[in-house]
């Protein structure tokens, strides 16, 4: 009898351990890939787009400045710049994930504030680069001094002209913050330039195909036309197309905020006559640089100018403008 109940036990036992009892058997291999633990800062960088040139400088200087600090950069953007609502999603995202620091230019400065101020209360400091909001909640705005920008570029383009003729201004999202200021900087201009008379303002919307449309439609409707300022990359680059279709090219003045390739292409051929230059590499560099002193309670700037550089065939061969085309900061 005692020999079944031996037995009786030992099935027992057997059984147990089939339905989950612990055994030493190594376990399944899965498809889950586990991150490796890390120390890094997490700083996410919310640029307004991903595709044009300003923007990837502006990463290749936030990645420098990580990479110096010791930090771990997320980029991250709407892959158009008028896409608020993904934009908006975004900074949500990166307030749900828990991370360091936010880097963000606003494609909107009003649409923004909300959720920058919810990111606020979760202790998480803001940065602002390029775009800054109608709010003093960021902790800093590191961006290129757009109104005096915008000046800029009008007394370049009154000295362009002889002082005088009919002028065109192509501003690119009405909301932007960096789009309103440069139109209100070349605005304010004028009044100094009385030899300038403006004639007609279209919006880019931050699109090649748009800005080629709109100055094709502008110098249509005023065939007088002598200049244009065009506040954009991609506006400029539709725009010098509609010259070059228009057999415009050397004829209608050209001057335009910021530097690609396509941009630097049109000025050595004569479709653009001036650059008024940024230096987005400074501003990613600046950007995670404030965020890691606002991380550390370091006291911040509030404002960090990058500068402006006009930039012309004359003096494009420089020393200087070649560095800063490189993108050093």
């Amino acid at each position: 009898m005692k020999h079944v109940l031996i037995s009786v036990v030992l099935l027992a036992v057997v059984i147990f351990a089939g339905c989950g009892g612990k055994t030493e058997t190594p376990a399944a291999k899965t498809d889950v890939a586990v991150a490796p633990a890390t120390d890094k800062l997490e700083i996410a960088v919310i640029p307004k787009g991903l595709t044009h040139q300003f923007w990837i400088s502006v990463k290749t200087g936030a990645e420098a400045a990580a990479g110096e600090f010791g930090a771990e950069i997320i980029w991250q953007g709407p892959s158009k710049e008028t896409e608020i609502a993904a934009q908006i999603n975004i900074v949500q995202d990166m307030m749900t994930r828990g991370v360091d620091a936010i880097v963000l230019a606003a494609c909107d400065a009003n649409a923004l504030i909300s959720i920058v101020e919810q990111v606020d209360r979760k202790g998480i400091p803001v940065i602002m680069v390029d775009s800054g909001l109608n709010s003093d909640v960021p902790k800093s705005l590191v961006a290129t001094d757009n109104v005096q920008g915008g000046a800029i570029a009008a007394k370049v383009l009154a000295d362009l002209i002889g002082s005088a003729g009919e002028v065109g201004l192509i501003p690119f999202v009405p909301g932007a913050a960096t789009s309103e200021l440069r139109e209100q900087g070349f605005r304010e201009a004028l009044p100094g330039l009385p030899g300038l008379n403006l004639v007609a303002v279209n919006y880019s919307q931050s699109d090649a195909a748009t800005g080629m449309n709109v100055t094709s439609d502008m110098m249509t409707a005023h065939p007088n036309l002598a200049g244009i300022f065009v506040a954009n990359e991609p506006g400029a680059i539709g725009a010098a197309q509609a010259l070059r279709t228009a057999g415009k090219t050397g004829a209608v003045k050209l001057v335009a905020f910021d530097a690609s390739g396509e941009q630097l292409k049109a000025l050595q051929d004569g479709v653009i006559q001036a650059l008024v230059v940024q230096n987005p590499f400074k501003m990613g560099y600046e950007g995670v640089k404030a965020a890691m002193d606002a991380i550390n309670g370091k006291e911040v700037p509030k404002r960090v100018d990058t500068g402006v550089t006009v930039i012309t065939l004359e003096n494009l061969n420089e020393p200087e403008i070649q560095a800063l085309l490189a993108g050093g900061k």
